[in-house]
């Protein structure tokens, strides 16, 4: 490729409005316009990475066993009306209807069709397993766009559907396909962590997410230094305090505390450490009767110590709690605490309430908690003696820094990641819900066992770029980059020896499989440099008249301060095995 067959167009400056990284070079190095709230034009430099991580995606699942087909972005409402998606998702699944007022969807995701289609293919246990992917256009109607492509409406994926006729086979798919997409990531070129994580409203009960490496990763990723452990935060486990409970060595009193309705306010007043203290969230469950009528609250009351933080997903996980909760109206909270919030504790309830205590807190002696009563707390709570041992013990916050790793192999340590794939196993809950059956070895039908594996092909380019930047440009790995090489030739329009020693090392790199760019629009050398940059070409060779007096030309990576003087016969050579490294 020429650069003047090509389309180039860079901007000093980003748009306003570009507020990540990523967003601002793209923006300012021509790969995405910006259409409309979160939809975007992919322009031809843009579209030569999602091409290449394209390549890369397919035949990595072509080698798995995969086949690949193609589903429609809009889907008829009758296939998410017998999942109950239809209804249950939110208002960023958009609904649209056709002129004769039929309800479709456009996909954010395609579970039911997928599962359609093998409801009606796979009829035999003989046609199994069979897995089916493809790439395709999604829409999901966020309700604030933003980020550029990390959270846009309009957005490119590759989804895999696997179908099995038991859990064991479906746990050989799911391993070939996290095996997949290992290699996947190991070809992009970017550091990454598979982490076990919760299924999520997708449901399904086994789950790891793939997350690039990066300081402005939206998700925190939980991991030991010392072993293979990786979780997300909101799976990671917090064991269990190692030593028993002490046993208890002061007095429960009263204590004032004018004004201080935080534990940190608290700890800081009596001198403690927040450690000592201990957090009362007040959660409440509904219970409906057959006509959808409100028969019965229950209140539970969590406990935490004064320095950790609640884990939503782990406390939806427990029993009374599975179907859903609310954090308690503050009548529903003076009627069984007899305090408005801030002074809350376990001592001294007017009403029952299920004392649901984390592990940490279970194990605690001699603690600070409220008093129930406006500007008072007691110290020196000791379970057993002053209150009911909890109701239930469980791990309930979230882990911080320095946590023991889970499986006992070190402490854990936290970083950032931006989540760009994801590997569920779905066991039967597509299947059962519209009711896709083959034939097994007896000829009595049997549900399908699926899992689903998506990776977000436009936004591993925001991911790539957050990773791999610096303060001038974008840095790709040179298996995605939009060229591997740039070829700077300086006065190429003035020079018969330039021209033609550019034209010679471009045919040389292409020969050997280099997509190569020849920058021949005439630029002023600063303008050309600067634009390589910002776009992020993995090697750069310029060819001087001065350079080629010495018989040499500048090779550089983009990753490297200066330019190795190179012969020009040995230019390609070097910018091949520079590329393979």
């Amino acid at each position: 490729m020429k650069a003047s067959q090509f389309f180039i167009a860079t901007l000093k400056e980003a748009p306003a409005d570009a507020e990540v990284v990523s967003h601002q070079l793209m923006m300012r190095a021509g790969m995405i316009k910006r259409l409309g709230a979160g939809i975007y034009n992919y322009m031809p430099m843009g579209l030569r990475v999602i091409r290449k991580v394209e390549a890369i995606i397919r035949e990595e699942m072509v080698r798995a066993g995969a086949v690949e087909l193609l589903m429609p972005v809009v889907q008829p409402a009758e296939l998410w009306q017998e999942t109950g998606r239809f209804d249950t998702m939110g208002p960023e699944l958009m609904r649209v209807k056709d002129r004769h007022e039929r309800d479709f969807i456009i996909q954010p995701t395609s579970e039911e069709v997928v599962t359609d289609i093998a409801r009606q293919e796979l009829r035999s246990y003989k046609q199994l397993p069979k897995n089916f992917f493809h790439i395709q256009t999604k829409f999901r109607d966020e309700r604030r766009p933003r980020f550029g492509i990390m959270r846009g409406r309009e957005f490119t994926m590759k989804d895999a559907y696997s179908f099995d006729r038991d859990a064991a086979s479906a746990g050989k798919s799911y391993e070939g396909m996290f095996a997949a997409y290992k290699r996947i990531f190991d070809r992009f070129g970017l550091s990454y962590r598979a982490v076990a994580a919760d299924t999520g409203a997708i449901g399904g009960d086994r789950s790891h997410e793939f997350q690039v490496i990066a300081k402005t990763g939206e998700d925190a990723i939980i991991y030991c230094p010392s072993s293979d452990y990786a979780a997300n935060i909101e799976l990671a486990e917090a064991v269990a305090p190692a030593t028993p409970r002490g046993a208890a060595a002061q007095a429960l009193t009263k204590t004032p505390t004018p004004g201080k309705s935080t534990c940190a306010d608290v700890a800081a007043l009596l001198g403690l450490d927040l450690k000592q203290t201990v957090k009362s969230l007040v959660l409440a469950t509904d219970t409906l009767d057959e006509h959808g009528v409100l028969k019965q609250t229950t209140v539970w009351l969590l406990l935490l110590r004064g320095d950790h933080d609640m884990n939503e997903v782990k406390v939806g996980k427990l029993e009374g709690l599975k179907a859903g909760f609310r954090f308690a109206t503050v009548a529903e909270i003076e009627a069984h605490f007899g305090s408005k919030p801030g002074y809350l504790g376990p001592i001294g309830l007017k009403q029952p309430v299920k004392v649901i205590a984390d592990r940490s807190v279970a194990a605690m002696s001699d603690w600070v908690c409220g008093a129930n009563e406006a500007d008072f707390h007691y110290t020196g709570a000791n379970w057993g003696r002053d209150l009911p041992e909890p109701d239930l013990v469980a791990d309930i916050r979230n882990v911080v820094e320095g946590d023991p790793s889970p499986d006992g192999l070190g402490v854990l340590a936290i970083e950032r990641g931006i989540e760009v794939g994801h590997v569920f196993y779905l066991g039967t809950k597509y299947s059962q819900a519209m009711n896709a059956t083959f034939l097994d070895e007896t000829g009595k039908p049997a549900l399908f066992e699926m899992g689903c594996y998506g990776i977000g092909v436009t936004r591993i380019l925001g991911a790539a770029i957050e990773q791999n930047h610096d303060e001038r440009g974008i840095i790709w790995p040179a298996s995605i980059a939009p060229f591997q090489a740039v070829i700077c030739p300086i006065g190429m329009d003035r020079s018969a020896e330039v021209k033609a020693a550019a034209e010679a090392l471009y045919a040389e790199l292409q020969a050997a499989g280099v997509d190569v760019l020849l920058d021949d629009r005439g630029e002023r050398p600063g303008a050309m440099f600067a634009d390589w940059e910002l776009i992020g070409a993995p090697q750069r060779v310029v060819i001087s008249d001065r350079g080629l007096k010495a018989g040499t030309v500048e090779v550089q990576g983009r990753r490297e301060a200066a330019a190795t003087a190179t012969p020009l016969a040995e230019a390609a050579a070097l910018v091949k095995v520079r590329l393979a490294a």
